[in-house]
């Protein structure tokens, strides 16, 4: 008997919804059976039964499904989370090899099951309950409660077999007492949770068996080599569904206006887009009709997809033949990379998680438990050999990020010194020599006093200068005046900066040569290259010397820099310590002066930031501008100051508070509604010809909103979806949206983060036109849209850093430099979208947001920094028996 066209198009995992709340979770459980499984995990035993969606409520809700019982308080917050979800995921080309083969299928169902054992019983014994006053009671876990959805299918109902865990904030303690799980903890366990799903798909002996014995392996990437060309087809088809569904919808809302659709005609237009353009489709589909048509659409892709391929055999490292000290320098690789926004500390979960990551690529194929011990010996390798501990404390908790990668610790020393070796003081010119300079320039051009002291402090013979600026203080305006009075004394001056964009956009303003940061340095022979642990190592080519990446013999700089010249960082805030320390060498060598222009408080390097504030302390000139000259509302510009640096708490209550009483804070009930608040302000500036910027915490959360506008835009008929690109991911691209490059490309003249409108797609390219002036036209490769552009609607801060707008919205959770960068993007009005029930809720979020992110630049500001880490985490109780990890005692355990 076929089944109904309901669950031919049921398991789909539509990311759009959360599962936060009760209702949330019922929502994303929408397409799932009536029936769910929940998983109790007791002193590592597990067991299940089935919740209805009743009982699924309940649960939610932190009530016993069965009882009836209340577990423990409930929580203060309408708009905490109540469920954890983490997902279990693979590479898409898994889920095509199980549609291909139902053995396959069988054997990845188990080696989900066995991964989803581990998650849990490791969530059981790794993670705690916070108790007592502000938590400071560290609980230690007898039970904990999970539920499992199954979905066969991505949003576009392409195959894409995944599973979420949800894990429920209720948990019980040794103690018999439920109450809620430390969600830091939880939250930084998901490195080690991500880096144990990595392991299983790569080095599980029975699934890598099962596509041996079907003549299938795993490249290094993790994909399946044979099927992963197969992935970019399906990604194509997906984009023309998402384009049929907004086209469905379009003409669904034209018939019932002022009506919104209800669940079963999203199902009925899910159904259309999928079957839309599809050859001889059947007017009735069952899950076997789906099943056929998607084999039908991958052997057009593959005529061979069908033959038998041979027996393979699955080959492997002997863990015996391993180079231990290569997993343990690529394990501290992997964390030292996610260390970045915390001063170059991490944890020692975060170890764990990067040597299971090396140990997942190292070939080695075994069961979990025969590589319980390599993970054991590799984790506390790494730490001894290759980190610096910041926190020596007895019974530290493992996510404490106490530890720091020798090499970076050593970097911040390196930076360091030699600021300090080149600083040295000269002369400047006079504030009338520089006010006669701005008049030559132009008539009318005034300069605050703030600009005249950065510009003589640029222009004269001090070694090292730092000018640090908020958003809007005129920082181009000085740098021109600053170059012409450089030119006038018969100097240069270099502008470079951490990114190709910003250098070019300051050279052209200024009127000064420019290139990128990397560009000079290169010219002045560094080179960096990954070892083989993945670290970038920087070196130095002398004249004379072969240069390794091209052969050639390194015949000097072209770009000529000479005593008495001056390089200037602009958007310094982002240089990184790595390129500091080899520019400090090029300073050096030319004796030219170098000079620092920027914000600390705005975006911060995507490697270890700090040098900035380096300079700072050394620097024999230092030159703060305060004066606003961007925004439309002096009293805003005013209180941007406040926003940017706030004294004290008690500073960052009142600016908290003048930004809701002055109408600059949107309170939003869930994360869903911020992210349509975000949509319809982006739609509504479009429709009143103003430039908007939306900037949100994450680069997922920036395509989730790029793509919601995407949908509406193609709605309202303003996206033509006839033709289509693929960029990153898999995501679709159409004419007339909005995008962004994210590579430097000089043989198409484009840069990293510049923004673009989608003007015409052909076979051969994509054509592009400036977002700022559409005669600006640009043409790239599919394969470069397929690795290097998206949809760019909203960006992190990362993407608007330098720009200016007529607005700017900013999305919930970001940082303290997200935050100030986001609210000083929008000339007329500047908005934040706070997920808060009440006012005085939005408040603390601010007050919490303004607090985060203090630069760590020097090794005693790290140790500070771990030390209030520690002091604010829960402590164990005396006499509290916590029960043995399975990973071992070096591993992540909480105790």
């Amino acid at each position: 008997m076929k089944q109904a066209v309901h669950y031919a198009f049921g398991g789909v995992c539509d990311a759009t919804l959360t599962a936060k709340t009760s209702d949330g979770a019922l929502a994303a459980a929408g397409y799932a059976d009536a029936l769910m499984t929940r998983y109790i995990v007791e002193n590592g035993a597990i067991r299940d039964d089935l919740l209805t969606r009743a009982q699924l409520k309940d649960w939610v809700e932190g009530v016993d499904p069965l009882t009836g019982e209340r577990r423990g308080r409930d929580l203060e917050s309408p708009v905490a989370d109540l469920i954890l979800d983490a997902t279990i995921n693979a590479p898409k080309s898994f889920s095509i090899a199980a549609m291909l083969d139902p053995e396959l299928a069988a054997a990845y169902e188990d080696l989900q099951d066995r991964l989803r054992d581990r998650i849990i019983k490791l969530w059981q014994t790794e993670l705690n309950a916070r108790r007592g006053k502000q938590g400071s009671i560290r609980e230690e876990l007898a039970r904990i409660e999970v539920v499992e959805l199954r979905h066969e299918r991505s949003r576009s109902l392409d195959p894409h077999k995944h599973r979420h865990l949800w894990l429920n904030v209720k948990v019980q303690g040794l103690d018999g007492k439920w109450s809620n799980v430390d969600t830091r903890v939880a939250l930084r366990f998901q490195n080690v949770v991500n880096a144990e799903g990595d392991l299983a798909s790569r080095t599980d002996p029975t699934w890598v068996a099962a596509l041996a014995a079907k003549g299938l392996t795993l490249n290094s990437d993790g994909e399946i080599a044979q099927l992963q060309h197969l992935v970019r087809p399906l990604s194509k088809r997906s984009a023309q569904i998402e384009a049929n569904k907004a086209a469905h919808l379009r003409q669904w809302k034209e018939l019932h206006p002022g009506e919104e659709p209800s669940a079963a005609v999203l199902t009925q237009i899910d159904q259309w887009a999928w079957a839309a353009g599809r050859p001889n489709k059947p007017g009735q589909l069952n899950e076997e009709d789906w099943a056929s048509i998607v084999m039908s659409e991958l052997q057009a892709a593959d005529p061979e997809l069908g033959r038998t391929r041979d027996v393979k055999m699955a080959m492997s490292v002997a863990i015996e033949d391993l180079d231990l000290k290569l997993l343990a320098a690529k394990a501290i690789v992997d964390a030292d990379s996610r260390s970045t926004g915390t001063g170059g500390r991490f944890s020692d979960m975060d170890v764990r998680a990067g040597a299971i990551r090396a140990i997942a690529a190292s070939g080695v194929i075994a069961d979990r438990t025969d590589l319980a011990g390599l993970v054991d010996e590799v984790t506390s390798l790494a730490a001894r050999t290759y980190t610096v501990t910041l926190l020596s404390d007895p019974d530290i908790p493992a996510h404490i990020k106490r530890r720091m990668a020798t090499s970076t610790a050593t970097l911040k020393a390196t930076v360091a010194h030699l600021t300090e070796s080149l600083a040295a003081p000269g002369e400047a010119p006079t504030a009338a020599e520089i006010a006669d300079v701005a008049k030559v320039i132009g008539p009318d051009q005034a300069l605050d006093e703030g600009q005249v002291e950065g510009a003589a402090s640029i222009a004269g013979s001090d070694r090292v200068v730092t000018i640090s600026g908020a958003a809007g203080t005129g920082k181009t305006t000085m740098l021109k005046v600053a170059g012409a009075s450089l030119r006038r004394r018969g100097r240069a001056m270099i502008i470079v900066a951490p990114t190709k964009k910003a250098s070019a956009v300051a050279g052209r303003e200024t009127e000064s040569s420019s290139s990128s940061l990397h560009q000079l340095l290169h010219d002045h022979g560094w080179r960096w290259i990954n070892n083989e642990a993945g670290a970038v190592e920087w070196s130095c080519l002398k004249i004379g010397d072969v240069d390794p990446t091209t052969g050639q013999t390194y015949l000097g700089p072209h770009l000529a820099v000479h005593p008495g010249d001056r390089i200037v960082v602009d958007e310094a805030g982002m240089l990184d310590l790595e390129a500091a320390s080899a520019l400090l060498d090029v300073v050096s060598r030319t004796g030219a002066g170098v000079a620092l222009v920027g914000d600390q408080h705005q975006a911060l390097p995507v490697g270890h930031s700090g040098a900035m504030a380096l300079f700072w302390r050394r620097a024999t000139r230092q030159v703060e501008l305060t004066t606003i000259h961007r925004f439309e509302d002096p009293t805003w510009g005013d209180l941007s100051l406040r926003l940017r640096r706030p004294d004290d708490k008690e500073e960052a209550l009142r600016t908290a508070q003048e930004l809701i009483s002055t109408g600059h804070v949107v309170l939003a009930n869930s994360d869903v509604d911020a992210r349509n608040a975000m949509v319809g302000a982006w739609l509504s500036a479009a429709d009143a010809h103003r430039s908007i910027a939306l900037v949100t915490a994450t680069h997922e959360e920036a395509q989730s909103v790029s793509e919601e506008i995407q949908a509406q835009r193609i709605a309202a008929g303003s996206v033509d979806t006839r033709d289509v690109a693929i960029g990153q991911n898999g995501q679709a691209i159409f004419v007339g949206d909005v995008v962004q490059t994210r590579r430097n490309d000089t043989s198409a003249d484009v840069q990293n983060r510049q923004n673009w409108v989608v003007k015409r797609v052909t076979d051969r390219h994509v054509l592009l036109a400036a977002a700022s002036d559409s005669t600006d036209l640009r043409r790239i490769t599919h394969e470069y849209a397929g690795s290097h552009l998206h949809l760019a609607y909203a960006t992190t801060v990362y993407g608007v850093q330098g720009e200016t707008t007529d607005l700017s919205v900013v999305g919930p959770d970001v940082d303290a430099s997200g935050l100030y960068v986001g609210l000083t993007r929008g000339k007329a009005h500047n908005m934040a979208v706070v997920v808060a029930p009440t006012e005085a809720s939005a408040r603390t979020k601010l007050v919490e947001t303004m607090q985060r992110g203090y630069l760590e630049e020097t090794m005693d500001k790290s140790r500070a920094a771990a030390r209030t880490e520690f002091n604010r985490a829960a402590q164990q109780v005396v006499g509290t028996v916590a029960s043995e990890s399975p990973s071992g005692a070096n591993g992540p355990g909480l105790g």
